[in-house]
């Protein structure tokens, strides 16, 4: 490996290597298939140098279809691509100095893992000194020393996708885009593979492009998430602010669990507005992120874990009754379905610490929630 490679792998960082610098400029994309319909239409993201950036959303949102665009194997019907100020828009794959690992690992069977990562050294002309110490290098990075000269089908479903990851990153990528890479993994291995590769992306500070659907993994690796739907997005922002301050129905929705109610805005004062919901017995006090103003029709979203109970609910700006419909324990909190606001289904969620004596299916429950934790948005 040369010098200036090796100095590019040993970059650490124990936080964001984001540099405030933008190196994608995505401007105007659109995309279709047919001729007639557009799946990804006026598209506009920058990704920052140094960013660990995810496109989420439900399949058929047109996540993958920007990643595609990005990496090559798909050409924008309309609009620019450019990486690093260069527009690449129509530059072939193997030209764009892109790191790429898919779902299914592309490993080639008949090759060791040593071979697999040294492939695409050999396609760019790199000698075979420092192409080994290249190998060496990206096998370190995930943890595989001792695994060079086993085949793929020797190695365990996470050891493959290790080896995916260090092949997209041994030949000094500007950009690495992983699609969906972890989904083939099963519930302990996939979150284990969540912190590793977010911890290869502090340790190396490469730029990360990552498409998923879902949410948790999202929240837990991403420097920023651009949630997608129906071809655009309607959120790019930091896990905690699309968590906490979803800016429409859709992503208060998707992102984390999530109780809806629906009604009319009876009054707005100041940042607050009072929500007549569609049950016709309760008002509710919420903030007025994006409703059209009294007489409108408006979505309400609190979180589950932001309602109290008890005598606890007694003090907050919103406070009822309900019916408790079912308890089910989820290990560190209850899960407590109640009848209320006219909806299929609210949800609390309740710390297992909680004295749980009066959680009975059919007993009445005092609850409540600040008025700063429900957010009114357009109607979904």
């Amino acid at each position: 490996m040369n010098s200036t490679a090796t100095a590019g792998m040993d970059k650490t960082d124990s936080q964001s290597a984001r540099t405030g610098e933008t190196l994608v400029e995505i401007t105007d994309v659109s995309k279709t298939y047919d001729g007639e319909t557009l799946v990804i239409e006026g598209l506009n993201l920058d990704v920052q140098r140094g960013e660990f950036l995810t496109l989420l959303g439900p399949s058929g949102s047109g996540k993958t279809t920007v990643l595609m665009m990005l990496a090559g194997f798909e050409t924008p019907t309309g609009g620019t691509i450019r990486i690093g100020g260069q527009e690449i828009t129509r530059v072939p794959p193997y030209k764009r100095d892109i790191g790429v690992v898919f779902q299914n690992y592309a490993l080639f069977p008949h090759m060791t893992v040593a071979e697999n990562l040294r492939f695409p050294l050999d396609v760019r002309g790199i000698s075979r000194k420092d192409a080994q110490q290249s190998v060496e290098r990206a096998l370190e990075i995930v943890r595989l020393q001792d695994f060079g000269n086993r085949k793929p089908n020797q190695l365990s479903g996470g050891q493959q996708q290790r080896v995916a990851v260090a092949r997209a990153l041994v030949f000094e990528p500007k950009l690495v885009l992983l699609d969906e890479p972890l989904g083939a993994l099963d519930k302990n291995l996939r979150e284990e593979m969540q912190i590793e590769l977010k911890h290869i992306h502090q340790q190396l500070g490469v730029t990360m492009v990552y498409v998923t659907h879902d949410q948790g993994e999202a929240l837990t690796m991403s420097d920023r998430v651009a949630v997608f739907d129906a071809g655009e997005i309607q959120q790019l922002a930091e896990p905690d602010t699309l968590y906490d301050a979803p800016g429409n129905a859709f992503v208060a929705g998707f992102i984390g669990k999530n109780n809806r109610l629906n009604g009319k805005v009876e009054s707005s004062e100041g940042d607050h507005c009072l929500v007549q919901l569609d049950d016709g017995r309760n008002q509710v006090k919420a903030l007025d992120i994006k409703t059209g103003g009294p007489g409108s029709r408006t979505s309400l979203s609190v979180r589950p874990e932001r309602i109290r109970i008890g005598e606890g609910a007694k003090g907050c700006d919103n406070a009822f009754e309900a019916r408790i419909l079912e308890t089910i324990f989820m290990g560190d909190h209850i899960r407590v379905g109640v009848d209320f606001g006219g909806e299929e289904e609210f949800i609390i969620q309740v710390p297992n610490t909680e004295n749980r004596g009066g959680l009975q299916v059919g007993n009445n429950l005092h609850i409540g929630w600040q008025a700063d934790d429900c957010r009114a948005l357009d109607p979904a």
